[in-house]
């Protein structure tokens, strides 16, 4: 076995991931090495193709009565391991004649032009050839069946294959052993389709490796938006559940929301709303998180399924968080780039009013950039708050007509004192949720931060990576609800010296932080238009990345 960042190898290559190597040694490493995937439309009717085989039927005989001359069978989804070459297959369909047995593999697609097999299919089909033999079974070759052509393209394994496939079979298990992924490919027709194109960003990462953005412009490989979004659940008296392929919200016997779980992104509970078991744990095993809130509207919990495979990212994550500079390298970036997008919104929004206080941040973004220790850096970004949160009450004050109490002097928290602090932590918690999902969604430890170290279990991560979308996101929603006057006295319950959110309250605010997490907006590095939402999750793949050593450095989200 060899070591791959503290973990053992399996002896056992899957041959299906011998495929994914030639075709693409990342999409390899990401998918057998770190444990990612995620369906696309190619794999989704991939799927489909061997569903028929998936499901079993018929019986694989033992080696002795299949090389018998008077049998003839077929058997599907058959499983053969073989240990001196350090394969395991599952052969589609394995058909036996005259003596001899040949394996068939399903693909969707189509032969080359010449009507030959691409080479990561002739490569799988060899490998389930190999494992043949080393139990025993006569065989000579097999089939690649196309199911675009519906046509079956014979593939003879001679020495000459054989000896290629062992090569390659080398090659997959020193890439497998390495503490990073191969490069991405370049330019490369195969990366629309991949799957795992928007995990393995690959012309964004080969622009941000290259240091170059005025020479590269990277395609937009990825949706500008998820397809699914998040359902939020407030009322006190509702369950979710599920039936079938939806997700069910009931009061009582009332269904009062029905989604598709595919179009489900998360479950945001709040309160005493509840969810059954069956839907907590069929859920959370499909990837699909459940946040759970207080009735205040605070960020208390997340119920997941089982962690990614992806160790070597955690393990580089608590190595850089154990290393002071590394860790305020990643902290000037952060903060340097919340100062300069409090800044832009400032210059939009305050005008003349806000002109000291813009030209303040500007001279605190740099000082951040060259902040020698996180003392420094903290008073740096008290500084900046002071001055921030003191236009910010200059540009609110008097916008809203319909309510008074939402002007502020100053920045209050726990708890807050005033209707607009009230609205503000309930947007920051929000964007905490955001981050937090964003970054298990990568495969980090959300408690693990470098900037905001680990204290009584909060996402110190997520409060990292929210830093720069603080201004962009929430104290936009909240110029946005002020500005236009869409608060009203019924949407908020003051309890001793706090101020919080009511249930109609929060769905107002919600529905419009949604809004903003849905807008477009071009990215500031790859220049193509993302959702706040997509953007949130590439800065997080863009952080793994700098950590990884594939890029130079974590280049922050900032607007200009």
């Amino acid at each position: 076995m060899n070591d791959h960042a503290g973990q053992a190898l399996p002896d056992l290559v899957p041959a299906r991931m011998l495929n994914e190597f030639i075709y693409c040694p990342r999409l390899f490493y990401l998918e057998w090495v770190d444990g990612l995937f995620e369906h696309n439309a190619d794999t989704a009717e991939g799927a489909l193709v061997h569903e028929r085989s998936d499901s079993g039927g018929g019986r694989a005989p033992g080696p002795d009565m299949a090389n018998m001359e008077g049998w003839e069978g077929v058997a599907r989804s058959v499983t053969l391991d073989a240990p001196s070459l350090g394969l395991v297959a599952t052969i589609d369909v394995l058909e036996g004649a005259g003596g001899e047995v040949y394996p068939v593999d399903h693909k969707k697609g189509r032969p080359q032009p010449d009507g030959t097999p691409w080479d990561p299919d002739r490569y799988q089909l060899a490998a389930q050839v190999l494992v043949l033999r080393e139990n025993g079974y006569r065989a000579q070759g097999g089939f690649v069946s196309y199911r675009a052509t519906r046509s079956r393209v014979w593939v003879e394994v001679t020495p000459d294959l054989e000896e290629a496939v062992r090569k390659r079979l080398a090659e997959l298990r020193l890439v497998a052993a390495s503490a990073k992924p191969p490069p991405p490919l370049v330019d490369s027709n195969k990366c629309p389709r991949c799957s795992l194109v928007g995990i393995c960003l690959p012309d964004e990462t080969t622009l941000l490796a290259s240091g170059d953005a005025a020479e590269l412009r990277p395609r937009r490989l990825i949706a500008a938006r998820p397809n699914a979004q998040p359902l939020y659940v407030q009322d006190q008296d509702c369950t979710v559940g599920l039936k079938g392929g939806r997700v069910e919200v009931r009061r009582g016997d009332d269904v009062v929301a029905s989604v598709r779980r595919i179009d489900l992104l998360e479950v945001a509970l709040f309160g005493a709303a509840r969810i059954t078991s069956p839907a907590l744990r069929d859920l959370a095993a499909d990837g699909i998180p459940i946040t759970h809130f207080t009735y205040g509207g605070w960020f208390k919990a997340m119920t997941v399924g089982i962690e990614t495979n992806n160790i070597g990212l955690r393990i580089a994550q608590f190595r850089a968080a154990d290393d002071l500079d590394r860790s305020l390298e990643f902290a000037r970036r952060f903060v340097n780039a919340k100062i300069r997008n409090a800044r832009v919104l400032l210059r939009r929004n305050g005008g003349s009013d806000c002109r000291a206080a813009v030209r303040d941040l500007a001279r605190l973004a740099r000082a951040a950039d060259a902040a020698p220790d996180f003392e420094v850096l903290l008073g740096i970004e008290g500084a900046a708050a002071r001055t921030y949160f003191g236009a910010l009450a200059t540009v609110l004050r008097g916008r809203s007509r319909r309510l008074r109490g939402l002007d502020f002097s100053q920045r209050t928290r726990r708890p807050p004192r005033d209707r607009a602090n009230a609205t503000l932590s309930f947007l920051y918690a929000l964007l905490t949720k955001e981050a937090t999902l964003a970054a298990r969604r990568v495969g980090f430890d959300p408690l693990l931060g470098f900037y905001h170290r680990p204290r009584f279990g909060r996402p110190a991560l997520a409060l990292d990576l929210m830093e720069e979308f603080r201004p962009l996101i929430a104290d936009s929603v909240l110029i946005t609800l002020i500005n236009g006057d869409r608060m009203r006295p019924g949407y908020f319950e003051e309890r001793a010296d706090a101020v919080v959110l009511s249930p109609v309250g929060r769905r107002t605010v919600i529905s419009a932080f949604e809004k903003r997490m849905a807008t477009e907006v071009r990215h500031p590095t790859f220049g193509y238009k993302v959702t706040y939402r997509r953007a949130l999750e590439l800065q997080a793949r863009i952080l793994a990345a700098a950590l990884l050593g594939e890029i130079p450095a974590y280049r922050p989200f900032t607007t200009r």
